[in-house]
């Protein structure tokens, strides 16, 4: 199985290479059987907010927003969807929450792509399952659980 990331960088500043992306996603999706294509695009807080308001109806900027792409035909390879990282925010929440900012990074994309193979968290029951999926893709990647020091706000 082959991922193709389509990486779309609409922000001017620091974000982590290509490769990066490659690795965290591959890592995410391997549970697809056959070769898969996403787009990542990195944006700043106004391009977030809009998307946010937009397609979720809630103000402000978000870390991560997916939008799982499911054709009605067989396409190949299999379009999985789109992901939008809002630079700023994912920076920020990893200072703010003490993690390498590589590492909340990787947790975010894996978050997302989880999102793009209809994982989801509104449920208490889907969001341990998710929760438990994420921390074990993160551990495959040398990563910590980002959970782990969260309590019951999860």
């Amino acid at each position: 199985m082959t991922v193709v990331i389509d990486l779309q960088i609409a922000y001017e500043g620091d974000v982590p290479e290509a490769e990066k992306f490659q690795q965290w996603a591959t890592s995410a999706l391997q549970e697809v059987t056959q070769d898969c294509e996403l787009s990542i695009r990195l944006v700043d807080e106004a391009e977030s907010t809009e998307l946010n308001s937009t397609y979720r109806g809630k103000s402000g900027p978000t870390n991560v927003l997916s939008f799982p792409f499911d054709s009605p035909v067989p396409m190949e390879p299999k379009l999985l969807g789109d992901l939008i990282i809002c630079v700023p925010v994912v920076n920020r929440e990893a200072l703010e929450q003490n993690k390498p900012v590589d590492h909340h990074w990787a947790h975010l994309t894996v978050h997302g792509c989880l999102h793009l193979l209809g994982y989801d968290h509104i449920e208490d029951g889907e969001a341990q399952a998710m929760e438990s999926k994420e921390v074990s893709i993160l551990q495959s990647l040398a990563i910590e659980d980002p959970y782990q020091d969260q309590g019951d706000d999860k």
